[in-house]
């Protein structure tokens, strides 16, 4: 199952690996045509009801695998008003070469000719709700038609997510879906065909633009609440900074007095908030969950903390009570396996930490990713595992990120992922958050190496991350 708006995001992981949406487009055409040579002979009438997008797109490559029919291609408004170039491509290939196509401009125009297949291309996956004109006009005379419909990965109306039916949506006799099945089609009272239009398994598997894209921040927000600090100092500071480069409103460090003044002094953006104690204690424990609980925004545990015994009974103490998201990093990696807790970590280990947390103990960490899945299923937390590939995984769904640089082995770049995936579980699912993250993380990296090779620092990490993740659309 895949849903819409991760099937965008393996198409442009595709377009990265060599397989661009053109080609993806004539496959599905192909196999939009496929479908309807299942359900009418040659020599029958077909109409086409096409949007102005890459749905329609698909419907006018259907069109020309069809010379042995009788084919109409009504497209619902102006051509120049064709959302994307691949599917005015495929519009204009249809009219230079004399197919019969139409646009129609007003609903009051659409006039739905007598055929035996009438193809519903107008919307695809990702737009859902009641149909507006001239989609409701047209849904209303294909619903009304003696035509078998054929529905371009889902019938128009349809939300493939959520299973939600418009009122006035396309009711399709047969559905023809594109790389996986969508969560909602089993719903539908309609035979359901996946087609393979040739997605490689590497654009799933493998962290690309398309996961940066799905989990990219449209807006500040978020307020990531660092804890972290005592025998360290610039790691809570990395991880505050980062968080504040990748789109955080406000970014706490919460940190012993005896450090707190050396923390702030690495930044002047930071809110540093200290507390009493030269580590973090029991005692203390119970007011920073109190805030945290308070304002609701992500924290980021672990960074500097140490290992003293007192530290680690009060990550364990936090943990347990503790019930938003975190990000649970270095120091306190260790406490998560004996903890119950109904906070939604994500935890980001280095082989070392991994190891030491009851997991694989592997050189190569994506060679191991399937024991890494099973150690994060028992575990019941994502599970961001650090290496030369990032191996990023939910007990269920595993990805790798394949970016980054032998120069990344600075210290201090452990930290700034951190403060990237706090800052993006702002707006991402947990498992969406750390994969971005990941390769955000590792593609500052690989910029920074290109003219500085093994010469650069964890903080200039920290000031290519804005360009990586709005300066790079296609990184």
């Amino acid at each position: 199952m895949i849903t819409g708006e991760r099937m965008a995001a393996v198409d442009a992981n595709a377009a990265a690996l060599g397989v661009p949406r053109k080609q993806l487009m004539e496959s599905s055409g192909h196999a939009v045509a496929r479908a309807i040579r299942a359900v009418a002979d040659p020599g029958a009438r077909v109409v086409i009801v096409a949007g102005r997008g890459n749905n329609g797109g698909d419907a006018f490559v259907a069109a020309r695998f069809l010379d042995d029919y009788d084919v109409t291609t009504l497209l619902l408004g102006r051509a120049e008003l064709i959302g994307t170039e691949i599917a005015r491509e495929n519009w204009a290939a249809l009219e230079r070469a004399g197919y019969d196509t139409r646009e129609i401009t007003d609903s009051s125009g659409f006039d739905l000719p007598d055929c035996d297949v009438v193809v519903d291309a107008m919307l695809g996956t990702g737009i859902s709700g009641d149909l507006r004109e001239p989609a409701a006009t047209a849904a209303a005379e294909i619903n009304a038609a003696d035509a078998t419909v054929v529905a371009v990965d889902v019938p128009s109306g349809f939300d493939a997510d959520g299973g939600d039916h418009a009122a006035n949506g396309v009711e399709a006799d047969r559905v023809v879906t594109f790389h996986d099945a969508k969560p909602g089609l089993a719903n539908l009272d309609a035979d359901v065909t996946v087609a393979d239009i040739g997605i490689p398994a590497a654009a799933e598997r493998f962290v690309g633009p398309g996961d940066i894209a799905l989990a990219r921040p449209d807006g500040r927000e978020g307020r990531p609440y660092v804890i972290g600090g005592g025998p360290y100092t610039g790691a809570p500071a990395l991880a505050a900074q980062a968080a504040l480069r990748t789109s955080a409103e406000l970014a706490f460090v919460a940190a012993p007095d005896a450090v707190a003044g050396e923390i702030q002094g690495y930044g002047e953006d930071l809110i540093v908030q200290p507390y009493e104690n030269d580590v973090l204690t029991p005692a203390v424990a119970d007011d920073l969950l109190e805030t945290a609980e308070r304002y609701d925004d992500v924290v980021v545990i672990g960074p500097g903390l140490g290992t003293a015994d007192e530290t680690r009974r009060a990550v364990r103490q936090f943990l347990a009570s503790y019930t938003g998201q975190a990000v649970v990093d270095a120091d306190a990696l260790e406490i998560v396996p004996s903890v119950e807790t109904d906070a939604t970590l994500v935890c980001t280990p280095n082989r070392a930490e991994l190891a030491r947390m009851g997991g694989p103990d592997a050189d190569d960490l994506a060679a191991a990713a399937d024991e890494i899945e099973s150690f994060a299923a028992e575990l019941g937390h994502v599970v961001l595992a650090k290496g030369a590939n990032d191996v990023i995984t939910d007990g269920e769904r595993t990805r790798i990120s394949r970016s980054g640089t032998p120069g990344m082995k600075v210290g201090g770049t452990g930290d700034t992922l951190a403060g990237v995936v706090a800052a993006l579980l702002e707006h991402a699912e947990p498992l969406e958050a750390a994969a971005a993250g990941a390769q955000v993380n590792g593609i500052a990296g690989e910029r920074l190496a290109e003219t500085q090779e093994f010469g650069f620092l964890a903080s200039d990490v920290v000031e290519e991350l804005p360009a990586v993740l709005w300066g790079d659309r296609d990184a």
